[in-house]
């Protein structure tokens, strides 16, 4: 269908075909939300376009904002002088430097002249900036619109390829006839690439300005961020149909948008992807960045003291002027990870750097919101958030999200496992370690020996013959953990800063990979007893893989004391926001301490308070209560700063039947809680297998294609699915899929969790409680029920002329709280239905009528 330019609010949308009157109202209010820098929660059901309503809202307003940026600029170059306001409602400020510019206030008393001279050079100065940022946008706009007629990269990038192979043999001719010379040195005592392993000499942040990204060198190459808009999903599938969706759009031929993955969703070098775990491929590929510039800066060192040992290679994909290259045809044309994929492996360019290049330039950034929420991957990946507008798509789950991520649990098998590597590498190194690296390493000993005590193990013992006197669960707070486990005395700051830039995982990964479980016969006598424990805890290669896990998605195990920094890192949290939970098992291998975030708002606070706007959106957010008191509140956010939107569904009201059976066939009260988990009445079922339900679908669907094939035998399917599981969320049963949805019970969460419990007491202490509400806590426990409930029944209706019953098996949905917490589409076509007879009378007369006119 043919573009066309709708107007709501005043406002012109280019949508590409007659928008839904909802559609229309979702992008007026989220155009207002972005022009005022407010935080939104939007709410609009599968089905009604919302990928679209938010492409082109967002756009438009980018649209107009650069428009008028443009205008304010040529008013400025024009006339050399003129105020700069910076009120979010006015003409926007022209450059992320203008904040010097702005005029500050000047000291009292000062002369007129020096005011007058002061405000004109600072005109000047913004005018000159002006021009060159005009001049920068300019010269990649035409390097765009070369790109967009002829295929540069594909040619470029051939030659290029060429030109590195040569001087790659050329550099290899000559490593050979270095090693094999006269004067090759060779390192006393060390295998051959053993030298890559041993921990280089440590300078902590106080000795030395420490540089905070692998690649400074091209930093004065980066260009200004423009304002932009990141948007962010849960799965790169989500983000891929968002990036369909945008190419379909009336912006789909002009925009700028570059879609950012994980080093393990864009990687093309086979022998970094090959080591399977995310870990380990960060780790390595920061490792090859960190060797090139080591390199470089060692062939400008003009007298060595003697020839140190070869590095680990650079990395063959990582050519800045390839990249480039990738980064200019990301940027000319729509493209989503697979394409971004295959672009990198013909250019020989990597694109998880080659895409951060082009994220100053972009004006639409499509990622994970896994990758924007943690700070420490938002900075790796080259995001700044200040003055830029977040869009949290599919944001139901952010809460959780956000908790879980930095959520850490630690085994004791782990805690045993990690010592034992770590004395081994340390005794096998021990003389080429600096003094400093054994102080950290002795200080990592020290905290995982106590680790283990705090279960009350024996870190020296096998964990999996430890029986401990003690089993159950203990929750600590941080503070406690600490002074019982007597570590308050160590600066964790400065030891995971030690982990982080010594990458000392790194390098105990490849030396128990290389030498397993047995070192080399000449230090067998010394650490024998070792070697043994070691072996026992060792994964056997024939070990079977989880019932849960197909063999295609079993990644290799990484090394464990990689997943012993995040909890490392965890208990630098405040002693206010977390928890440590203690779970004693039996066996020590079993054991295990966890950290729970209880405060996901700390984390969430620096994104609202760097951008202009933020927008979370779902298609289904209620109860909202959850987002504007557990992030957004306890973020710091002015309750005058949150805008709710929530709009009806598109499907005509007779084309949904949602009804409440409060009793059953045998007029037995239908009410499934746990107390009556084990009458009779109520029987249950519940799938178990992950890597099968592609199979279960196929099957139900084509028994459902079938109906009606085999002279009436075949009259349906039902699929017995749990709330949470494999089949609550994103998949479509649109159509004949999904006729009705029996919600069998109220889905409320564990009651006696550790976890939950403390999260419930958390909030009543920390959240006031409402007149005539229920206290915080009870209220989440409630909230998490409906999530559940609205995410699970939202599977049926899928488009406009879709339609399906909703049957809701348990009379304490009848309960106007509860009522009031589902969807406000289906609220008001809800039916409370006391017996069981009319209740399925009422179903069946919805489906014949519906079935005869569909």
């Amino acid at each position: 269908m043919a573009n066309e330019t709708q107007k709501a609010g005043g406002i012109h949308f280019p949508f590409p075909f007659t928008p839904y009157s909802i559609q229309k109202d979702f992008m007026a209010e989220l155009y207002r939300v972005l022009d005022a820098g407010k935080i939104g929660i939007f709410e609009s059901p599968t089905g009604t376009g919302k990928s679209l309503s938010l492409i082109c809202g967002a756009l438009s307003w980018l649209r107009d904002f650069e428009q008028k940026k443009r205008e304010e600029e040529a008013r400025l170059l024009e006339t050399g002088t003129g105020p700069l306001r910076h009120e979010k409602d006015e003409s926007p400020c022209l450059s992320s430097s203008c904040e010097v510019a702005a005029g500050t206030p000047r000291p009292a008393g000062e002369p007129a002249w020096v005011t007058e001279f002061v405000q004109k050079k600072e005109e000047r100065d913004l005018v000159d900036r002006l021009k060159a940022e005009q001049a920068r946008r300019r010269q990649r706009e035409e390097r765009l619109q070369q790109l967009q007629h002829r295929a540069q990269l594909k040619y470029a990038a051939k030659r290029l390829r060429q030109e590195q192979e040569e001087t790659e043999n050329l550099l290899r001719l000559s490593r050979e006839m270095l090693e094999t010379g006269p004067v090759a040195e060779r390192l006393e005592q060390l295998e051959s690439g053993e030298e890559e392993l041993v921990l280089a000499e440590y300078e902590s942040d106080e000795e030395k300005k420490a540089v905070s990204r692998v690649d400074e060198d091209e930093d004065d190459l980066e260009e200004e961020h423009v304002t932009k808009v990141y948007y962010c999903s849960r799965t790169h599938s989500q983000l891929a149909q968002f990036v369909h969706e945008v190419k379909k759009s009336p912006f789909g031929k002009d925009v700028r948008l570059v879609s950012l993955g994980s080093r393990q969703n864009l990687c093309v070098n086979e022998d970094v992807k090959s080591l399977g775990s995310v870990q380990l491929i960060n780790d390595r590929c920061v490792d090859m960045q960190r060797s090139r510039h080591e390199k470089k800066k060692g062939a400008e060192e003009e007298k060595p003291k003697r020839r140190r040992p070869e590095k680990q290679a650079a990395c063959p994909f990582y050519n800045h002027e390839q990249m480039g290259l990738l980064r200019d045809e990301a940027l000319a044309e729509v493209k989503d990870i697979e394409q971004l994929l295959a672009l990198g492996k013909e250019a020989r360019a990597c694109p998880y750097y080659g895409s951060r290049l082009a994220i100053p330039a972009a004006q639409l950034v499509v990622l994970p919101y896994q990758m924007l929420l943690h700070a420490a991957t938002r900075q790796a990946a080259g995001i700044r958030l200040q003055d830029q507008v977040v869009i949290i798509d599919e944001a139901h789950n952010l809460i959780d999200t956000i908790t879980g991520m930095h959520s850490v649990e630690v085994s004791g098998s782990q805690l045993c496992q990690a010592y034992s590597q770590l004395l081994q590498y340390m005794e096998r190194y021990s003389k080429r370690l600096k003094a400093k690296n054994l102080m950290y390493l002795k200080q990592i000993l020290y905290l995982l020996e106590k680790f283990v005590a705090m279960l009350g193990g024996n870190i020296k013992q096998n964990p999996n013959t430890q029986s401990l006197s003690q089993t159950g669960t203990e929750l600590k707070t941080i503070n406690d953990f600490l002074f019982q486990s007597q570590i308050d005395n160590i600066n964790l700051f400065k030891v995971q800063r030690y982990c982080e830039k010594s990458m000392v995982s790194r390098k105990l990964f490849g030396f128990t990979e290389r030498y397993g479980a047995v070192l080399s016969s000449r230090e067998q006598p010394k650490l024998a007893g070792f070697q043994q424990f070691l072996q026992s805890l060792q994964p056997k290669a024939t070990e079977a893989v989880p019932a849960d896990e197909s063999p295609a998605t079993a990644l290799r195990p990484a090394s464990p004391l990689m997943h012993i920094e995040g909890f490392l890192a965890a208990l630098t949290t405040a002693n206010q926001d977390g928890r440590v939970i203690l779970s004693r098992q039996g066996s020590l291998s079993q054991s295990s301490l966890k950290f729970l975030l209880l405060n996901p708002a700390v984390h969430f606070a620096q994104v609202v308070k760097e951008c202009r706007a933020v927008v979370i959106a779902g298609g289904t957010m209620q109860p909202v209560s959850d987002f504007r008191q557990q992030l957004l509140a306890c973020a710091g956010v002015e309750p005058e700063r949150v805008v709710e939107f929530s709009c009806g569904h598109v499907i005509p009201p007779d084309n949904i039947l949602p009804l409440v059976i409060c009793s059953g066939i045998s007029s037995q009260p239908l009410e499934f809680t746990f107390q009556k988990r084990e009458l009779p009445q109520m029987i249950f079922q519940e799938p178990k297998s992950t890597h099968q339900v592609e199979q279960v679908l196929l099957a139900y669907s084509r028994c459902i294609q079938g109906c009606g094939q085999e002279r009436g035998r075949v009259t349906g399917a039902l699929l017995l699915s749990v709330v949470g599981g494999k089949m609550s969320e994103g998949i479509n049963f649109s159509d004949n899929l999904g006729r009705c949805v029996v919600m069998v019970g109220m889905p409320f969460p564990n009651i006696r969790s550790p976890e939950l419990q403390e999260k419930m007491a958390y909030l009543d202490q920390t959240l006031p409680r409402a007149p005539g509400q229920a206290p915080p806590g009870k209220a989440l426990v409630e909230n998490l029920c409906m999530k559940a409930v609205n995410q699970s029944i939202g599977r049926a209706i899928r488009h406009q002329r879709d339609f399906a019953s909703i049957v809701l098996l348990d009379q304490r949905y009848a309960r106007p709280p509860v009522l009031a917490k589902l969807p406000a589409w289906i609220q008001a076509r809800v039916e409370v239905k006391a017996a069981f007879g009319p209740a399925i009378a009422a179903v069946q007369k919805f489906h014949r009528e519906k079935a005869a006119s569909f």
